[in-house]
């Protein structure tokens, strides 16, 4: 329900905004503009779905193959005495815990497209689990809601934008975006968890949490003393090492185990193939609605109300020049991603604004987007608090965003003129979803 008011909200809402440039202001361009919008998203949006076709056979291929093998449960295992208490209503050693490890491990990581297809699985098993299945069990909005929260340990494709904008050293915004992805999850945890009733003060959970944050600090630590080019050289070796790793591990343990890696492959990827079709419809519906209010120019009444209100306060009003990547980052990680490159060339790569564009762009994740797919692969139409809680772990990150920038980049005097930065249209990149 709540994405449907959502949906219409941002058509509604563009065509009053699109009606008042028009007859108002003269601007006879905005509706042309929207329309050319309309219909340029949809290409877009079935582009993005079918183009998730080579990756979702590849990894559904593979985690059938470690289904077969065992290995996904070795994982499930591993991760039980944490899971079994965030995730109550899934039983002990059900595949769906393996899937989300998996989950989990890529979106650390930073591979964007790779961690997709093996959270649809996710989604998938856990809605076998699911009692009602046109509403959002607990456990799948639980696994949204962290999924949303946008995790990264290592935010590879901000640090190569920031790379290829000039930036004196393109990471360093790696430690604030660390913290800040860190708060989301963390606050995203708490809020889906008041919500279930789910007690954290319980070992097992502390425990992990405890651990978990005892390795990213180390990370952050061991990455942050290299230099640039070792920084990028083992960040890439990272992810790839870890892709290959988990393929050939199931390899072996298949071979091992006297499955068949060639059949079981083929057959989960016919799989992929038919979520990827399926999620077409969802994906055009949320990529059209978002296009249409983009065109309008409501981003920019947006921002413009935020900077009187913070300048009216006495405040410093600096971050409001980044704000719009972070309002767009829910909605569309290609839009937010145009977005944090224009505040870079607008107001230079190393400046307060574009350092914080980018914290912003690797803070949160495109809560919109994931909602309407993940859900939509599975026929979820029934919501509940599922966006709520997305977009307050979201906001947490923000929040987090703008007050660790200050502490790390807030020395810059504060800018006298304004230049907001102007919505740049999507290009068709696959943003990452989760």
């Amino acid at each position: 329900m709540a994405l449907n008011f959502i949906w219409l909200g941002f058509f509604l809402i563009a065509f009053v905004v699109a009606l008042a440039k028009t007859f108002i202001w003269q601007d006879y361009t905005v509706f042309p503009a929207m329309t050319e919008s309309l219909f340029a998203m949809a290409k877009v949006g079935t582009n993005l779905a079918l183009g998730y076709i080579g990756g979702m056979a590849l990894w559904l291929g593979i985690m059938r193959i470690g289904e077969k093998a065992g290995a996904v449960a070795v994982l499930a295992r591993l991760v039980n005495p944490l899971f079994s208490r965030i995730f109550p209503e899934v039983p002990k050693g059900h595949p769906a815990q393996g899937s989300i490890v998996m989950n989990f491990s890529a979106n650390l990581l930073g591979l964007d497209n790779a961690a997709t297809p093996l959270g649809l699985k996710a989604m998938k098993e856990l809605q076998e689990l699911n009692p009602l299945k046109d509403t959002a069990s607990n456990a799948q909005i639980m696994f949204l809601v962290l999924n949303t929260s946008g995790l990264t340990i290592i935010p590879v494709s901000v640090m190569i934008l920031r790379a290829a904008a000039g930036a004196e050293n393109p990471a360093d915004i790696f430690i604030p975006i660390l913290i800040a992805t860190y708060c989301s999850s963390l606050f995203g945890l708490l809020v889906a968890s008041l919500i279930q009733r789910i007690n954290l003060l319980q070992w097992p959970i502390l425990l992990w949490l405890g651990g978990m944050t005892t390795c990213i600090t180390g990370m952050v630590f061991y990455f942050v003393s290299l230099s640039q080019d070792a920084l990028e050289a083992q960040s890439a070796l990272t992810a790839a090492l870890f892709i290959f790793t988990i393929i050939a591990s199931f390899l072996v343990l298949g071979a091992f185990r006297k499955v068949n890696v060639y059949e079981e492959f083929v057959e989960g990827a016919k799989e992929g193939f038919g979520v990827a079709v399926k999620i077409i419809p969802f994906l055009v519906a949320m990529l059209v609605a978002i296009g249409v209010f983009r065109a309008s120019g409501s981003f920019e009444a947006i921002t413009d109300s935020v900077s009187t209100v913070v300048t009216k306060a006495g405040a410093d009003d600096r971050f409001v020049e980044a704000l719009p990547v972070a309002i767009m980052k829910p909605l569309s990680g290609s839009g937010a991603r145009g977005l944090a490159a224009e505040a870079m060339e607008t107001h230079d790569v190393d400046s307060f604004v574009g350092k914080l564009a980018c914290t912003f762009q690797g803070s949160t994740e495109t809560t919109f987007y994931v909602l309407a797919v993940y859900f939509g692969s599975v026929g979820i139409r029934k919501t509940r608090y599922a966006l709520l809680a997305g977009l307050s772990a979201d906001a947490a990150g923000v929040v987090a965003a703008i007050v660790v920038a200050y502490a790390f980049f807030g020395q810059e005097a504060p800018n006298t003129a304004k230049s907001l930065p102007t919505p740049v249209p999507m290009s068709a990149e696959i943003p990452k979803t989760g």
